[in-house]
């Protein structure tokens, strides 16, 4: 997919009122009160944490987060921030996924602030998603609005579906998107991933 254009329209803004419903009326057919005992207040916290972790980022403006990036005082061939925390909710479970991302980009003349990135990964995680669409998310993101050489976003991944009990795996997922001189370079992209 190439970075113009790319990036979809954005989540609409969540029904808080609707969701606490929801959370309720989920307790009710589950055979829960949620008016009583361990379940007093339970839609509200349920409510408030899906809309500050898992739905937040439908409201953030890629446009606006790489907005107004520094002119670079002389040439960078690769700026790479790691280890920048994400959670998501995969939409075919309503499951939590948490993981930790590597951005990565090749500037022309436009630097952004390293804490942009990190925001730029939330915009795109906390929101109903797969991780390997956040990842492409990122990178076209990255390419559109810095015009950069080149981008990279690479997640690894702890999802909940595959920890559930009846499946018991230990498993962490790896998602890596490439554009622009990433994709012909392959000794950036082995600097990049993740070591087994």
């Amino acid at each position: 997919m190439s970075a113009a254009g790319s990036e979809r329209a954005r989540p609409a803004a969540p029904d808080v009122a609707g969701l606490r419903d929801a959370v309720g009326a989920l307790l009710r057919a589950a055979g829960a009160d949620p008016g009583a005992g361990d379940f007093v207040g339970t839609t509200d916290r349920v409510t408030k944490l899906w809309c500050e972790a898992f739905l937040a980022g439908g409201a953030m403006d890629p446009a606006t987060i790489l907005g107004a990036p520094v002119l670079g005082e002389a040439s960078t061939e690769i700026v790479v921030v790691r280890e920048l925390p994400f959670c998501g909710m995969c939409p075919h479970h309503l499951l939590p996924f948490i993981g930790r991302a590597t951005v990565a980009y090749l500037p022309t003349d436009k630097l952004v602030g390293f804490g942009r990135l990190g925001e730029l990964v939330r915009c795109f995680t906390a929101r109903l998603t797969l991780q390997e669409r956040a990842c492409n998310d990122v990178v076209d993101a990255i390419m559109t609005h810095l015009g950069a050489r080149g981008a990279a976003c690479i997640m690894v991944g702890e999802h909940a579906c595959l920890r559930i009990p009846e499946q018991r795996h230990a498993a962490e997922v790896v998602t890596a998107s490439f554009r622009g001189e990433f994709c012909d370079r392959a000794e950036l992209r082995d600097r990049l991933m993740p070591r087994a």
